[in-house]
């Protein structure tokens, strides 16, 4: 496996836990946090690079952190490990547009 591919996995379940501690110390909520991440994944999708320029599995792998982020998030302390809400991220995108 690429190194770089193990580094951005362990950056993604550091963030996770640190949006867990700043919800547990009631800095910002699980909802404020969702939000924010759901922000973030459209700010990339509606790009127009990303819209005009990369294939559908590449916009599916920018959109990976921010909705793996958001999975994390909903699960709360209970979250899964990488591999789990990665697997989860495959199961609960839609099809792109081009795929209907």
């Amino acid at each position: 496996m690429n190194t770089a591919n193990l580094q951005l996995e362990g950056l993604l379940m550091a963030m996770a836990e640190l949006n867990r501690l700043l919800v547990r110390k009631g800095l910002v909520s699980q909802d404020e946090i969702d939000k924010a991440l759901a922000r973030s994944e459209q700010t990339v999708l509606g790009d127009d690079r990303v819209v005009e320029d990369l294939s559908p599995a590449n916009r599916d792998a920018i959109a990976f952190p921010a909705r793996l982020l958001r999975l994390a998030n909903e699960a709360g302390e209970t979250a899964p490990g990488f591999a789990e809400l990665a697997r989860r991220v495959g199961e609960t995108k839609g099809p792109d547009n081009d795929q209907l």
